[in-house]
């Protein structure tokens, strides 16, 4: 291996262990409920998406997910929206999370797909647990397409696409964030 490949490797190992700790950070806070140091980490011009999935005919994947901007999704949100829905979990008026829901989220499979410019294109697969009341427990896994963006020498997620496993959503809230 060349001085130059053994370079990109190295550049290319730096850039996924720093993905995978902006990941285990953001679960972290999620986790600990630590939402306004979590909306730090979040681009101002940031896209949160997760669309709706249906049941679709093998030969027609293109259907199977609902898309952004105009058709039902579950969230299609700027970081606006996101921190109103911070300010309402927090103000405790918010009454799916009344008692508070007790989380875990676990990121797997973090994979570099693309670096263009300041953008780092990632993709991973998911679970989040969450549990509230003796008997109220969800999980809900997928999959997600992130793109993070250095600011000032930090990662800002600046696009987030949430591909739930599941095209009937059994939860009965959906306060989680992703």
């Amino acid at each position: 291996m060349s001085v130059a490949n053994q370079t990109d490797l190295v550049d290319a190992l730096l850039i996924k262990s720093e993905v995978e700790d902006f990941f285990s950070l953001e679960s972290e806070l999620l986790d600990e409920r630590r939402f306004d140091e979590w909306l730090d980490l979040l681009h101002e011009d940031l896209y949160y998406w997760m669309p709706i999935a249906s049941n679709v005919r093998f030969d027609q994947p293109e259907r199977e997910y609902t898309r952004g901007r105009g058709e039902a999704n579950w969230f299609d949100e700027g970081k606006d929206i996101l921190r109103k829905r911070v300010q309402q979990i927090q103000g405790g008026d918010h009454w799916a999370e009344e008692p508070r829901s007790r989380t875990t989220h676990l990121v797997a499979n973090v994979r570099v797909a693309s670096t263009q410019g300041g953008d780092i294109g990632t993709k991973c697969r998911f679970v989040v647990y969450t549990n509230r009341l003796e008997h109220d427990t969800e999980l809900f896994v997928g999959k997600r397409v992130d793109v993070l963006r250095r600011e000032n020498g930090q990662l800002k997620l600046v696009r987030r696409e949430i591909y739930l496993d599941q095209s009937v959503l059994m939860s009965r809230t959906l306060t989680t964030f992703f």
